[in-house]
């Protein structure tokens, strides 16, 4: 077989790449632990679970009376950050990621206060991110959970709709979750993205030595024993 030699020139280009996903919840009945679980069975992401720094409280007694005084202080003073309840060291920067999806139990209507906190100290981070919401109360609707985290991240990307996982209905997490992920075209999210001309590996246009058009698309460099390949595994040229 006759050896073709290639000249690439190189042109910007977009590549597909995948997208940095994290999920970050609170948890103090698991039920969201548990549909966090489901979620990460499918879909690829990191997983940061927010918990209070004070342990040992008991959020149930008293019908729940500690976390309606958490969210009663920061409805009264949502800007002052000793509105807050503190919560365990997280390391983790949300900038390095391209979709945040958020668990959230409701408190009082409103999204858990812990949840809150961390909210509030990294929604700047969160600027330009993608964001979906899975909330998960016994009965109440989810409106003021949207809007708690829609203040505290003001310049994210909000994804529509957010997913509402009644507590009866978390058995059913899994089939839920499958369906939100399409309504939110979460393929499409965490699989394409735009590379900068200086990160692209490039875009080639493709001549033989005769200077004859070959061809043009995307190349990757496989087995350079065997020879040049495209990336959807067409063959350029092969060495004999």
């Amino acid at each position: 077989m006759k050896r073709i030699v290639l000249f690439l020139a190189v042109a910007v280009a977009s590549i597909a790449v995948e997208a940095k996903t994290l999920v970050v919840y609170y948890s103090y009945t698991n039920n969201v632990h548990r549909i966090v679980a489901e979620l990460t069975k499918q879909i690829e992401a990191d997983v940061v679970r927010i918990e209070p720094a004070e342990k040992g409280l008991d959020y149930a007694a008293n019908n729940y009376a500690i976390g309606s005084a958490q969210i009663s202080a920061i409805r009264s003073n949502p800007d002052d950050a000793s509105s807050y309840p503190e919560i365990d060291a997280v390391d983790v920067n949300p900038a390095d990621y391209d979709c945040i999806i958020i668990g959230a139990p409701l408190w009082w209507s409103n999204m858990a206060a812990p949840l809150q906190t961390f909210l509030f100290h990294n929604g700047a981070a969160m600027a330009g991110k993608k964001i979906g919401l899975i909330v998960s109360s016994a009965s109440s609707g989810i409106r003021e959970v949207e809007g708690d985290a829609k203040r505290l991240i003001p310049d994210g990307v909000f994804l529509t709709p957010s997913l509402w996982i009644r507590s009866s209905q978390t058995s059913n997490a899994a089939s839920m979750i499958s369906e939100w992920l399409k309504a939110i075209n979460y393929s499409e999210i965490s699989g394409i993205e735009d590379m900068s001309p200086d990160q692209n590996p490039a875009k080639y246009t493709i001549f033989s030595v005769e200077g004859r058009f070959i061809g043009r698309d995307m190349l990757s460099l496989q087995n350079l024993e065997r020879g040049l390949y495209l990336v959807n595994g067409k063959k350029v040229y092969l060495n004999n």
